[in-house]
């Protein structure tokens, strides 16, 4: 295992441990993207357009775009622009809200959902893939303690 401080070439210790712990987090979350980019570009989206299609399935209905745009693993901040290339792909279709015209909903197409079982079981793979050095008790730690770090950002 290579330590964060040798990948950097690193001379001087860390300023604090914080610091080392962010960097790692930031050193890791950057190779995982790398990962999942490259396979949600074999398939033609990027991993905004992923989530969305996983936020809808998850959710069985079509959303409004700003629940979708608040269920979002990474903050999009031009959600309409991720929608309307989806649209375009016909992965998901667009209706306007009856009562309020403003409101704009979004559904999963059988396009949309077919990507995403053709997805399914190369994310998992690669989510166990990345983790699997890690026990399943220390998988589960490692999520309860990016829980609490994170709850101070939310």
């Amino acid at each position: 295992m290579t330590s964060l401080k040798q990948v950097l070439n690193k001379k001087n210790p860390f300023d604090s441990a914080e610091q080392e712990a962010m960097l790692n987090l930031w050193r890791t979350s950057d190779l995982a993207q790398n990962r999942f980019g490259k396979l949600f570009r074999e398939q033609g989206i990027t991993a905004s357009q992923y989530n969305v299609l996983r936020i809808l399935r998850g959710a069985g209905r079509p959303l409004p775009c700003l629940e979708i745009a608040g269920q979002m693993i990474q903050a999009v901040p031009a959600i309409t622009r991720v929608i309307d290339q989806m649209d375009a792909g016909q992965l998901i279709r667009r209706r306007r809200c009856e009562e309020d015209r403003r409101v704009v909903y979004v559904e999963l197409t059988p396009k949309g959902r077919r990507l995403l079982q053709k997805l399914d079981g190369p994310v998992l793979e690669l989510h166990n893939r990345m983790l699997r050095q890690l026990s399943t008790s220390e998988v589960r730690q490692l999520s309860t303690l990016l829980d609490r770090a994170r709850s101070e950002l939310e």
